[in-house]
Formats: structure tokens, sequence, C-alpha cells
């Protein structure tokens, strides 16, 4: 092989692979934590639910900081996938969908275990929904739609991310199997891997649920 054909192969793999690192320093994004010090001068993390999200942060810090780190949750998924995608996808003669994919569930580790706050982070759902809002929009804002119309009647928080998050992988399936919707298949299978992640990393919420124990959201005003 050629030393010019090599560098060049070289050059594209480094490039597709600081595109996934960026991804999981994006993901790694600890804002509920950092926000807890700055507001609150606390770890949210010993406070409330424990859990270093959105909730826990409205929960105990207010509606308007607990909106905030949920924004920022999204974006750090949906925008290194948006925008790192195409470029990487393009260095290594692969489907922009499979290589923001790659990116997004590196953001989505992050978020689970981010390196800027000891690997404890939160449950990934938001993150989750701005990955999947880059690759796969329809669904993602379906989802997002049965989430608030199910908080809105329950308040629950959890049992929004459930219902939600299982209605969007039977979204996926139906419009690639039923509709015949060309999604890439590793899109799809990503889908559902995550669905059974986000039921993984709120076992403790769906016990909680099924002894009629889970809290509802009452923001700190």
């Amino acid at each position: 092989m050629p030393p010019n054909h090599a560098n060049t192969i070289l050059y594209k793999v480094n490039t597709f692979i600081a595109s996934v690192l960026l991804g999981y320093v994006s993901g790694s994004i600890p804002t509920a934590v950092w926000i807890g010090r700055i507001v609150g001068g606390v770890d949210i993390r010993t406070k409330g639910s424990g859990n270093a999200g959105a909730t826990n942060v409205a929960r105990v810090l207010g509606a308007k900081w607990g909106i905030l780190v949920g924004l920022v949750d999204v974006l750090k998924g949906f925008l290194p996938v948006l925008l790192l995608g195409p470029m990487a996808g393009r260095e290594l003669g692969i489907a922009p969908a499979t290589a923001g994919l790659a990116i997004g569930i590196a953001a989505i580790t992050g978020h689970l275990f981010p390196l800027f706050a000891g690997f404890k982070g939160g449950k990934g759902v938001l993150t989750a929904l701005g990955v999947f809002g880059a690759l796969l929009p329809v669904e993602a804002v379906c989802a997002a739609a049965i989430w608030g119309i199910v908080f809105g009647a329950t308040r629950i928080v959890s049992l929004g991310s459930l219902i939600a998050t299982a209605a969007f992988a039977g979204i996926v399936l139906v419009r690639r199997y039923g509709f015949g919707v060309e999604h890439p298949i590793s899109v799809v299978v990503a889908a559902v891997v995550i669905t059974l992640l986000v039921f993984i990393t709120h076992r403790s919420n769906i016990g909680r649920l099924m002894r009629g124990e889970e809290q509802r959201l009452r923001p700190k005003q």
C-alpha cells in the first residue's frame, strides 16, 4: 500500500475516532452537577432522588433550573450527532446515520458515566432524545409528545419516560417494517437497545411505580 494512501486512511480513521471522543466529551458535561454547585452550592447527587438529572434539579432547585438542565442535556446529544455525523461518515465512507449513531452512543455513555463528574451521571433519557432527535426526528417528536401527555396527566416523570421510550421503539419498528421507511438497520437496532437500557436504568423507578410509591414532580418554586 503506497505511503500516501496509508496516511489518508489513517487520517480518516483518526477523524472518526476524534468525532466519537468529542461525542463522549459532550455527553460528559455534567449539567445537573454543575448547576447544583453553582446555583445551590450542593452536589445534586446527594439531594432529592440522588439522580444527576433535570427532574431532580427541578425538585431541589426549582423548575427553571430543571428546564435549563433538560435543554442542555438534550443538546449535548443532538449537536454532536448533527454536526459531526455527516463529516465522520464522509471521511470513513459510511452512512452519516451510522457514523452519527456511533457518536450518539458515545454521548449517551458520557452522560451515564461523565468524565467530569467521577463517572457518576444521570439516566440518559434526555441525551438519548437529543441523539435520536438528530437521527430519527419524526419518531423523537412523537415520543416527546407522548411523554408530555403522560406527564401532564400524572405528573410522574419516570412513567412518562418509560412509556415514551417504549412507544419510540414501537414507532421506529412500525415505520421501518410496516411502512417501509428506510431507516438503517443499525439505527433501528440501537433504538431498541437504548429502550432496554432506559428500562434498566429506571429499574428502581419501576419498582416504586409498581408499589405506588413513585413521587409526582412538584418543583421547588
